[in-house]
């Protein structure tokens, strides 16, 4: 007598329809195997839907049923066995080769004849497309809804979710205390640990009863839901419901929250110069103390014994703004240099569109010449061996005149534009060596020296080669006759400051 395996199974995703439960299974197929007078030597039971393979219960069933133990299974229907072409084609291939001898359902009939395994296909075949075109109209009602502007899901807190309607509503009880989290928190008075506390004051639960966590919290406070969007898919859709909050208040309550994210400044007086300077006697860094009042810089002397003296900030920063001043032009003079060249800018830019259109032009030529030599050949009008050599000369025409194109779009006159550029940091150098702001003067120091010292009080440095000479021209005041012989020599690609003192 052939033994069976009882196999029930009941999909999560269908509790609302479902065509019998675990339970009821299991009585009506006990009864079917006791009128049939089948064996049954054990059941199997799951929760999972079989419209992907992998269920662990159904897997082992099929494992057992290959070692023998059985050599049929009793089930409801096909569509219980499987819902998908693996589960569906693995026992067909089970019947196939006698591993599984017999299969019964109340419901369907099966018998191991080829008739029979043609219907179980096609009854496995139509489980699959109850599956693909139930996903599918899934998919369709969620698309609409989203065209509705309504959210799909649970409703956030503060609101329901309206099963007659299948929309989403103010919760009656829970509302006005959600929105007054966000105004509480808008004031930025309030922390997420004292809006908690508050919840658990006011009785604002969740539905399940728990109080809400400072995480929990927080996404109340992030979530967009409450101005009248919803984030679905990572795409935000504009809702139908009522909106709790303003777009205003939102924005206040994610400013706050990104301030209280940020690290706290600290309070104590920066010392700017720290760090920046090297000693010039032994090589060590040059720190920074305050004594009564007053920030002085020193060597730290690691290296053993240094003579290097303390100097005061305020001294310092005069010695900066010395050197920043030498390297400075008067904002006047500074932009006669921009107006000039801007003008040769203007030049060379209309020049350089007409040099470059001749080298595309040549390049084009150099093509068409090519063409015809190649057209020569073919029809024998030259050999082969002048056809190489003249090719080749072509070629590497062609080649350096691409090259020429090629360094043009990568330089072109951006000499011109770097020129400018200099010219507006120099001006800006003038308004920030008077500036009170020592950072600024700090950052525009490093700008145009390196190798910062301090030797016998006074700093030390190396000048860019860009500001060298504006720098040891900076005691000359321009002049009208300095400013005439400005010049701007487009051909060599240079400008000149050129000029003796009065």
């Amino acid at each position: 007598m052939d033994k069976y395996f009882l196999y029930i199974r009941k999909s999560t995703d269908e509790d609302d329809k479902q065509v019998l439960s675990l339970e009821a299974q299991k009585i009506e197929l006990e009864e079917f195997a006791l009128k049939e007078g089948l064996d049954i030597v054990e059941s199997f039971s799951e929760s999972q839907t079989a419209k992907c393979p992998g269920r662990p219960v159904f897997n082992a069933m099929l494992d057992r049923l290959e070692s023998g133990e059985a050599s049929g299974v009793i089930a409801w229907h096909p569509d219980r066995l499987a819902r998908n072409s693996v589960d569906g084609g693995k026992v067909i291939f089970l019947v196939d080769s006698c591993v599984i001898r017999n299969l019964k359902f109340p419901t369907f009939w099966f018998d191991t004849t080829p008739q029979g395994k043609f219907m179980l296909n096609i009854a496995f075949g139509q489980s699959k497309y109850y599956v693909d075109n139930l996903s599918e109209n899934v998919k369709r009602g969620l698309r609409q809804k989203l065209r509705r502007g309504e959210m799909p899901g649970v409703a956030s807190l503060g609101y329901l979710n309206d099963l007659r309607t299948h929309t989403i509503v103010p919760d009656v009880e829970r509302f006005a205390l959600v929105k007054k989290i966000f105004v509480l928190y808008g004031t930025g008075n309030y922390s997420l640990q004292d809006l908690r506390k508050f919840s658990i004051s006011v009785g604002l639960f969740s539905r399940g009863g728990k109080i809400p966590s400072v995480s929990t919290i927080q996404k109340i406070l992030e979530n967009p839901f409450y101005y009248g969007v919803f984030k679905y898919n990572g795409e935000l859709h504009e809702g139908c419901h009522k909106k709790m909050i303003a777009k205003k208040l939102f924005a206040k309550c994610q400013e706050v929250m990104h301030d209280r994210s940020r690290p706290q400044k600290r309070r104590d007086i920066p010392h700017v110069f720290r760090g920046l300077l090297k000693c010039g006697e032994c090589g060590c860094s040059i720190t920074s103390e305050k004594q009564k009042g007053h920030i002085y810089y020193r060597c730290t002397k690691k290296k053993g014994v240094c003579s290097e003296k303390y100097v005061r900030e305020e001294k310092m920063a005069l010695d900066i703004s010395s050197i920043l001043q030498k390297a400075s032009l008067e904002p006047d003079w500074a932009d006669f240099m921009i107006s000039e060249l801007k003008k040769d800018k203007a030049i060379s830019d209309q020049s350089g569109s007409t040099f470059l259109q001749n080298l595309k032009s040549e390049v084009l030529a150099l093509n068409a010449r090519m063409e015809k030599l190649l057209d020569a050949h073919l029809d024998c009008v030259i050999e082969r061996d002048e056809y190489v050599a003249k090719k080749q000369k072509i070629l590497n025409e062609k080649i350096e005149i691409q090259e020429k194109i090629k360094d043009f779009g990568e330089k072109g006159n951006h000499w011109l534009e770097r020129a400018i550029s200099f010219v507006e940091e120099a001006k800006q150098a003038k308004i920030t060596a008077i500036a009170e702001n020592l950072s600024s003067r700090r950052d525009f120091l490093k700008k145009i020296g390196s190798n910062l010292t301090l030797s016998k009080q006074k700093l030390g440095f190396e000048l860019k080669n860009e500001w060298k000479l504006l720098y040891f021209r900076g005691e000359v005041a321009p002049t009208a006759r300095m400013r005439g012989e400005f010049s701007v020599n487009v051909s060599e690609k240079r400008f000149t400051m050129l000029g003796d003192r009065d």
